[in-house]
């Protein structure tokens, strides 16, 4: 499978972005998709999932409430969604699939994007 995602870009503090993440190839039900980041020096660090099948979320902590991942089962495509940007959200951003249905380790999916960098400015 390969994965494309968009939408990066540079946005100001308290703004919104909106990443895509399309799939080819199919996707079941029992996969999961998701979105990681990694900022310089740091590691890659989950953000959020969605069971692709019942369409069940999972958050980290620092974007609960400000972040939201969705779906598009018809357009092979993952969305994520965030609002009230902050600079410390500024990373390179990711979307993957497992095939086990992992939800928070990234060692555990095994396609990857290619990322798109999301910059907020303070």
């Amino acid at each position: 499978v390969q994965l494309q995602a968009s939408g990066g870009g540079l946005v100001q503090a308290g703004g919104s972005l909106r990443l895509s993440c399309a799939a080819s190839g199919r996707t079941f039900s029992s996969h999961t998709m998701g979105w990681f980041r990694q900022a310089p020096g740091k590691e890659r660090a989950f953000v959020a999932t969605i069971r692709w099948g019942t369409g069940l979320t999972y958050y980290a902590d620092s974007v609960k409430g400000r972040f939201t991942i969705s779906r598009s089962t018809a357009e092979n495509t993952v969305y994520l969604q965030m609002n009230s940007l902050k600079s410390e959200d500024t990373a390179l951003y990711y979307c993957a699939r497992s095939v086990r249905g992992a939800l928070y380790s990234a060692g555990s999916f095994d396609s990857w994007g290619q990322g798109t960098q999301v910059t907020v400015s303070s």
